[in-house]
């Protein structure tokens, strides 16, 4: 019931499936297309192509993490007492709150799949089948990021800030606008503890069909994180009165 609830608000609020989209366009015009001619190939494709699977990972993160604004939200409202008092274990509410943001995240990216031919990036049924089970896996391991930070923050105002202070610094240093290979090692330590890193890596490679030997290690990192954060927002919410 949780998952239905969050998939109905979802349905309801158009404007941010349109203001999600609208802001993943802008940013695969505005690097995909504006760098393409400074930046060259990469690996063998062009910067479009390299960005977006990126662009994909961007409206993951975004959608993810605002769907987590929720919870905050119940608890200054009373919603949330009202689930930690009835006879249900405490976990189906975080397991709800994660399928729900990654259920809506997926949503939100596969749209942007509609795009992929002004990036040159060629779809099949097999590499959109791939990439939707990556998205979803990603997705899932975000939400439940999400829902840690939301709570751990106790009101509304504040979520916000915390928001940004986390999305932009995971999303700048996963690998999802230049490569990882032959970056500086302080550098490639933090796109190996980011957990969006492995989701983008993923993506990039059933889309691009891109080093796809990686894939079921990625998976597995983001799957590990998940259980680890839910885990963390399980405990938080049986020490919540």
């Amino acid at each position: 019931m949780i998952w239905r609830r969050d998939m109905v608000r979802f349905w309801r609020q158009r404007s941010r499936l349109l203001g999600s989209v609208a802001r993943a366009l802008v940013w695969l015009f505005a690097l995909g297309f504006g760098l393409r001619g400074s930046l060259g190939s990469i690996s063998g494709f062009s910067y479009a192509q390299f960005v977006f699977p990126g662009v994909i990972g961007m409206t993951i993160i975004f959608s993810s993490l605002q769907s987590a604004i929720s919870i905050v939200y119940d608890r200054e409202f009373g919603f949330l007492k009202e689930v930690q008092v009835a006879p249900t274990p405490r976990s189906t509410l975080v397991i709800g709150k994660c399928l729900g943001g990654a259920s809506s995240a997926t949503a939100q990216s596969a749209i942007i799949l509609l795009f992929a031919p002004f990036a040159s990036v060629t779809l099949t049924p097999l590499n959109v089948l791939g990439a939707l089970v990556a998205m979803f896996v990603t997705a899932l391991a975000i939400s439940a990021l999400g829902v840690v930070i939301a709570m751990w923050i106790t009101d509304f105002e504040n979520f916000g800030t915390i928001q940004n202070f986390i999305t932009l610094p995971l999303y700048m240093f996963s690998g999802a606008i230049f490569p990882t290979k032959q970056v500086p090692a302080w550098l490639h330590t933090i796109l190996l503890i980011n957990p969006l890193t492995y989701g983008v890596n993923a993506i990039r490679a059933m889309l691009l069909n891109y080093d796809l030997s990686s894939v079921p290690f990625n998976l597995l990192v983001l799957l590990i994180f998940m259980v680890i954060m839910l885990s963390i927002a399980i405990v938080m919410t049986r020490k919540e009165i």
